[in-house]
C-alpha cells in the first residue's frame, strides 16, 4: 500500500461488499492476518467494520464472527436490517450501511491522513472526493479481476490509489480451507429466498441488499458461540464462507419496515 511513513490511517470496511468480492475471487479472509497487514503498513488508528444484521432470526451465523472482530481489534458498527415483503411475497431486507460509513469517515477525517476503503460501491465516489478536498489521501481496495468487476469504474478512478485485493491473497487469505463455489446449493437457496445483489458489483441501489451469513470456521465454535464471543486470544481467526451477500432492488417504500437503530458496539483505538 502507498502509505507514507507516520500517516495516521483509518480503514473502513463495507462488510457485505468485501465478502462478495473475496467470494467471487474464490478465497476467504483471515481477519487476524488482515489486521496485522494493515498495522504493518503504517500508523493504523482504527479499523471499522460495517454490516446490518437480521434481528428476527433465531440464531444469526454472523454474530459469532462479529463478536470475534469486536474483541480482536475491529470496531463493529451494526444496525438491524429493515424487513419487508416484496410483490412476490418474498421476505427481503434493506441493510445498506453506506450512510453510516460515509458519516463516520467525514467525522473522523480530521484525525486521519489516509483513509482505506474496502468497497467497490459507486455510491462512495462522492465520499472519496469530499475526503480528498479535505486534504486526505484515499486508497480503495476491491477487484477488477472478476466479470463484471466488483469495483465501480468511477470509484476506482476517483481514488488516489487502487489496490486489487486479489494481489493481497498471500498476505490476508485463510489457509487450509477451500471456500464453497459461488453457485453452491446454499447460495442457490439464498438467491431463491432473497434474489440477486446488484450492489455486490459496485453499481447497485444504495438502499437495499441482503445480510450475508458467514458460517463459523470450526465445529467447536458453532457448538459454543458464547465461548467463542469471549475468547479474545484465540489463535484461529474466523473467515467468511458459504455466505450469501444477496438481494438488491429499488423499492421505494414498499412493504413493512422496522425502525433503524444504529448501534456502535465498541470503539477501540489501535496505536
Amino acid at each position: 500500500m502507498s502509505i507514507h511513513l507516520g500517516e495516521r490511517t483509518f480503514a473502513f470496511i463495507d462488510g457485505p461488499n468485501l465478502h462478495a468480492t473475496v467470494r467471487a475471487l474464490g478465497f476467504e479472509i483471515d481477519y487476524r492476518k488482515l489486521l496485522e497487514h494493515l498495522r504493518s503498513q503504517g500508523h493504523l488508528i482504527r479499523v471499522l467494520y460495517y454490516t446490518a444484521i437480521v434481528e428476527d432470526q433465531e440464531f444469526s451465523t454472523f454474530r459469532p464472527l462479529a463478536d470475534w472482530l469486536d474483541y480482536n481489534g475491529y470496531t463493529m458498527v451494526t444496525k438491524p436490517a429493515r424487513g419487508y415483503t416484496d410483490s412476490t411475497g418474498r421476505r427481503r431486507f434493506r441493510t445498506s450501511m453506506d450512510v453510516e460509513l460515509a458519516v463516520d469517515a467525514m467525522r473522523l477525517a480530521d484525525k486521519a491522513d489516509h483513509i482505506i476503503l474496502f468497497s467497490g460501491e459507486q455510491s462512495f465516489t462522492s465520499l472519496v472526493s469530499a475526503l480528498q478536498q479535505a486534504g486526505k489521501r484515499v486508497t480503495v481496495i476491491s477487484t477488477i479481476e472478476t466479470q463484471p468487476a466488483m469495483v465501480a469504474d468511477e470509484l476506482r478512478r476517483q481514488a488516489d490509489h487502487f489496490i486489487d485485493i486479489d494481489s493481497l491473497q498471500q498476505q490476508i487469505a485463510r489457509v487450509g480451507r477451500t471456500p464453497r463455489p459461488a453457485n453452491s446449493d446454499r447460495d442457490e437457496r439464498f438467491r431463491r429466498s432473497f434474489g440477486d445483489d446488484d450492489r455486490s458489483h459496485g453499481h447497485g441501489d444504495d438502499d437495499e441488499h441482503e445480510e450475508f451469513a458467514p458460517e463459523l470456521p470450526s465445529r467447536s465454535r458453532a457448538e459454543n458461540p458464547a465461548a467463542h464471543a469471549n475468547d479474545a486470544t484465540d489463535d484461529k481467526s474466523p473467515s467468511e464462507s458459504e455466505a450469501a451477500a444477496s438481494g438488491s432492488e429499488s423499492e421505494g417504500n414498499a412493504g413493512t419496515t422496522t425502525s433503524v437503530a444504529r448501534t456502535v458496539r465498541r470503539r477501540r483505538t489501535q496505536g
